[in-house]
């Protein structure tokens, strides 16, 4: 599945905000449905008022909401308001900036930091930040307003990104991320001790058909994207474990679902369920230490740690490596105390 967003249809008014290219093995599915998979915040009651109204096409014709999806269907979603995150504000927000040179640099984002203006995320981002310290950032992704980014990471994972400064770098970059050739190595601390000390998982990720503000893996295929997340066990500490994880592909929240899809649920992980007792006993003792870690680390406990790739001009290879953040490391630490003690 292609998907390229936020295109201007000057010719009916309207603006495209989302088109999806079916891919070549998509199984006969509503299209309500398929677009819910597809378009993160849409309830099915606005897809379906899109189609009624005709905003919704399929190969540039409308469709009612019973319209099954086909192999290499091209489907458009058009509003009569340009898309918001065209509007990217200059703002003077700190950066940490572990490496820079002519062509691109690497930055360690905190927690809490969104990647990219977003629906809900309009202003404190890291673009928003970008675009303030770096003048004529080079765009991609057919046309979208992206500036320098070539990869992202979750709103509450902290963690290395390499922004592109010039355009070559920005295609470079690009070509060794579709190539899954990056090397990317992330910490997770998850909840219980995986079954094997290291291991590979392989699933496709998509859009949960039952909740479209998560993603679901489908090891059958019928949905998603490929993706692939090789992991090891660093650190077992009986109620959580700290993992390694190395991604060949880069889906959205591809750790998260892999490691829940194990019964290895990121710790404090809010949208995944992590945020419960998922390991341990019922005493309220004991889930009181669990809350206590919980506002120790008050999101999901998963850090970009290292990053590898080519350099688009040198071409050498440089890799980057970050300390695991003060939160993790300082609640590691509560539960070695508390296992200690039992």
């Amino acid at each position: 599945m292609q998907e390229f967003d936020e295109e201007e249809d000057g010719a009916e008014g309207l603006y495209e905000h989302h088109r999806i290219v079916a891919d070549k093995g998509q199984t006969l599915l509503r299209i309500d449905k398929f677009l819910m998979t597809k378009i993160a915040n849409a309830s099915r009651n606005k897809i379906q008022d899109g189609i009624e109204s005709g905003a919704v096409k399929v190969n540039d014709e409308v469709v009612k909401a019973n319209y099954k999806v086909k192999p290499h269907d091209i489907i458009t979603v058009s509003m009569d308001a340009p898309p918001r995150d065209n509007e990217i504000v200059p703002q003077n927000i700190p950066l940490d900036i572990i490496y820079e040179d002519d062509d691109l640099l690497v930055v360690n984002k905190p927690a809490g930091m969104v990647v990219h203006p977003a629906h809900g995320n309009w202003d404190g981002t890291l673009v928003n930040a970008l675009v303030y310290h770096f003048q004529n950032l080079p765009t991609h992704r057919n046309g979208e307003i992206r500036p320098g980014l070539v990869h992202r990471i979750d709103k509450d994972t902290s963690g290395l990104l390499v922004i592109a400064k010039t355009d070559q770098a920005m295609t470079h970059l690009a070509k060794q991320f579709y190539d899954h050739s990056i090397e990317r190595t992330y910490a997770a601390l998850v909840w219980g001790e995986p079954k094997q000390d290291e291991g590979t998982i392989v699933g496709n990720i998509g859009r949960s058909l039952k909740d479209r503000k998560v993603m679901a893996i489908y090891p059958d295929g019928s949905q998603g994207k490929e993706a692939v997340t090789h992991y090891k066990v660093l650190k077992k500490i009986r109620y959580v474990s700290l993992i390694q994880c190395n991604l060949e592909t880069g889906r959205t929240h591809q750790i998260r679902v892999h490691l829940k899809s194990i019964g290895n649920t990121l710790f404090n992980d809010e949208t995944y369920g992590g945020n419960k007792v998922l390991r341990g006993t019922v005493f309220s003792k004991y889930e009181k230490f669990v809350e206590n870690c919980f506002k120790i680390c008050p999101r999901q406990a998963l850090h970009a740690k290292s990053l590898g790739f080519i350099h688009p001009k040198t071409g050498k290879f440089l890799q980057f490596d970050t300390e695991l953040p003060v939160e993790m490391v300082e609640v590691m630490e509560k539960w070695e105390g508390y296992v200690n003690n039992e």
